[in-house]
């Protein structure tokens, strides 16, 4: 570790790889926390089949490159078939389970991950595959640092998607429909907005993220049909450092965890990164906790 840290201050410009790196993950950590974020805060569903969403995006992507189809082409098809799939989870599972407690909730999420990643498994086997884009690899600084032109695109795309849900939310009908709901959903039905059909749409439009989120994965990274839960942590670490309707926090939250965690892998080793991110969300949960705590005390 202290050779790695060594190894840091020696060569400077492998912090600006570490960062670049990170920020590129960052972005699509930044769509699948807000995902996470408005399915939570429009229908109080804590979805921990996240990232296995995620997953399910990213093995489209892949599977049209067996076909022969540029892997580009997966993200609107990830888009399509995972709101289709959003909606149907919405109706034969999620809809049961809006209204009751909290543990049924994370409970039925939670089965719903299994069964996904094991169909995944199932559909694909367990090898950790690519979606290869074929793009070049750009070389800066004498060759210190390197920017592959598939993770700079991913970055952008990552950016207009982003843009576009934002602009959704803030211009269209059934974006102000969402908010309404999520601020009060009684009040929201006695003005005539139908909120189950708000709920399915919301449902669904995360799934859609998800499955853009996991178009991209596939194309810069890995994907496997077992790392769905790392996608899923690192989305409640997000939403829970930066809370519910901050979407700067998000984004801050999201980017900083990208790097957080590609330098954990870089000085403690691949095997501890996971684990960085987990030790993240419990030292969130645990400050969130001492906030509220305080919080009380002064209001009493």
């Amino acid at each position: 570790m202290l050779d790695n840290i060594s190894l840091l201050i020696q060569a400077p410009l492998l912090n600006v790889q570490l960062l670049l790196d990170g920020l590129f993950i960052g972005a699509i950590f930044v769509l699948v926390a807000y995902g996470l974020a408005l399915v939570w805060g429009v229908m109080n569903v804590k979805n921990l089949a996240q990232g296995d969403f995620v997953m399910m995006g990213g093995y489209i992507a892949w599977f049209l490159t067996t076909k022969g189809i540029h892997p580009f082409w997966g993200l609107p098809v990830a888009i399509v078939l995972m709101f289709a799939f959003g909606w149907v989870t919405y109706l034969t599972i999620i809809k049961r389970i809006i209204d009751k407690d909290l543990f049924t909730s994370l409970l039925a999420t939670f089965g719903l991950a299994l069964v996904i990643s094991q169909l995944l498994n199932l559909a694909f086997g367990p090898e950790v595959q690519v979606a290869v884009s074929n793009f070049a690899i750009n070389s800066l600084f004498g060759g210190m640092v390197t920017v592959a032109n598939i993770k700079f695109i991913a970055l952008i795309l990552a950016s207009i998607l982003a843009a576009m849900v934002i602009s959704f939310m803030k211009l269209s009908r059934m974006g102000q429909a969402i908010r309404a709901t999520a601020q009060d959903p009684r009040a929201a039905k006695v003005m005539g907005i139908d909120t189950d059909r708000v709920y399915a749409f919301t449902f669904a439009l995360n799934a859609a993220i998800c499955g853009a989120a996991g178009a991209l994965v596939a194309m810069i990274w890995v994907i496997q049909p077992f790392f769905g839960i790392a996608y899923s942590i690192r989305a409640f670490v997000i939403v829970t450092a930066a809370g519910l309707g901050n979407l700067p926090g998000v984004i801050i939250a999201g980017l900083g965890l990208g790097g957080a965690e590609l330098y954990a892998g870089f000085v403690f080793g691949a095997e501890l990164q996971q684990f960085t991110v987990v030790g993240l969300l419990v030292a969130v949960l645990v400050w969130r906790q001492i906030q509220q705590r305080k919080h009380r005390q002064a209001v009493q």
